[in-house]
């Protein structure tokens, strides 16, 4: 979004008209407060009436990413203008221009960060993965108690769900002390349900600048004035300006290998009747890699437990969406996905193993059997904080004997009724 305002690159050749390129605006920014609340209610959940249906923050970073990739590709469909030089954005009176403006810093760091490392490699392949590879590092911590916030919350599960009949049964239908009693039982164990929300809403604030870096900044003939900053020209190798400047031509080489990864890479077009779907590799290979990772964060099947069902489905369904976006989201984006996707699989691994991601259509190799993670999680020692609501609750067994000792036995109780005086 943050460079909407930058480079409008048409490969048409025509202007749109100003209604059309107002709606796509509108558009973009109401899609965008959808996916913020999506993002911020699906986090809120683990603090809501129902503890035990908590989303998990993978799942909730595939289905706002997949989303975004939506909304990009129908403002990268509606949004086209004649190619102009890559130029910071002004903050203007339309919300869309303001949030190109504040997110112009984000976006220009990326991008120098981008073309630094095509300057030292000379290859722009190399240079997505580096830098996915740097963002990954850098938020290494954040994403690794992510991993272990999700664990915890699955290890907890069963209990949690016994603390929720006993609440219920206890204040028959109080949503509020149902969910305050529900928060001492986190406080005293230690977990946070909510831990995971905020590398999901940064994985997904990233997913905008990225997707405009490579669209816009990688295909610029001329996009010079972003890598100043403060006057000074942080890639003093990089040269933009042929004479005569050809405007078709993007000053960074884009074409590695035969993929240009500014461009969607398409292998050939399914007809399905209502749309056409572009099959590409690389989406198809970011899906596949999504659904391992999601698999192996995926909490267990359990029975009578909907919230569980629900959320391995969605967590089964959601990465192969990106398989969709293949036919008009260039392939930098996808290389994108698929470093990350790598990475977040490698992590996952040496926190908990294998997870869920067997048995795989009844198939359960021999290496995945008692295998223990390099850093497996561990629940933390419980808080003593008092005799909190939660403190006092019952097991099954100790509810009954609760029940038998304050039943008060009839000894007055008469043989037969024989002789009663009617």
């Amino acid at each position: 979004m943050a460079t909407t305002q930058f480079a409008d690159v048409n490969p048409v050749g025509r202007k749109p008209s100003t209604n059309a390129r107002a709606n796509a605006r509108w558009l973009v920014l109401g899609l965008l407060i959808a996916l913020v609340a999506i993002a911020v209610v699906a986090c809120g959940t683990a603090l809501g009436a129902d503890p035990t249906s908590t989303a998990p923050a993978g799942a909730v970073a595939s289905a706002t990413a997949h989303a975004t990739a939506v909304a990009s590709g129908s403002a990268a469909a509606s949004h086209t203008a004649t190619p102009q030089p890559l130029l910071p954005a002004q903050p203007g009176a339309d919300p869309i221009s303001l949030f190109a403006w504040l997110f112009t810093p984000l976006f220009q760091g990326l991008f120098v960060l981008l073309a630094g490392l095509y300057a030292l490699t000379g290859n722009i392949l190399v240079a997505i993965v580096l830098m996915t590879l740097l963002i990954r590092i850098v938020t290494i911590r954040l994403s690794a108690r992510q991993i272990v916030s999700q664990k915890r919350m699955q290890i907890l599960a069963p209990e949690l769900r016994e603390l929720t009949k006993e609440l219920q049964r206890r204040y028959k239908g109080d949503r509020l002390a149902i969910s305050q009693a529900t928060q001492e039982f986190y406080k005293e164990r230690g977990v946070s349900p909510t831990a995971g929300c905020l590398p999901s809403l940064l994985q997904m604030g990233l997913l905008f600048p990225m997707y405009w870096v490579i669209r816009d900044g990688l295909t610029n003939f001329d996009p010079s004035a972003m890598l100043h900053v403060f006057g000074v020209n942080l890639v003093p190798s990089i040269h933009c300006n042929p004479n005569p400047i050809d405007k078709a031509v993007p000053c960074i080489n884009t074409v590695i290998a035969g993929i240009n990864v500014g461009q969607p890479q398409v292998l050939f077009n399914l007809p399905l009747g209502f749309f056409t779907l572009g099959v590409s590799a690389l989406a198809v290979t970011a899906g596949l890699l999504q659904f391992v990772q999601s698999r192996m964060l995926m909490p267990p099947s359990a029975e009578n437990d909907p919230s569980a069902s629900t959320q391995r489905t969605m967590m089964v369904i959601f990465p192969f969406f990106s398989i969709i976006y293949g036919g008009f989201l260039p392939a930098g984006l996808f290389l994108y996905w698929i470093t990350t996707s790598v990475f977040s699989i490698v992590q996952q691994f040496l926190i908990v193993g294998w997870g869920s991601v067997f048995p795989l259509f009844g198939w359960s190799p021999s290496f995945t059997q008692n295998h223990t993670p390099r850093f497996p999680v561990t629940m933390p020692a419980p808080v003593i904080s008092g005799k909190s609501l939660a403190e006092t609750r019952h097991k099954p067994e100790e509810r009954s004997a609760s029940a038998a000792s304050t039943v008060r036995p009839n000894t007055h109780r008469r043989a037969s009724r024989r002789g009663r005086r009617r």
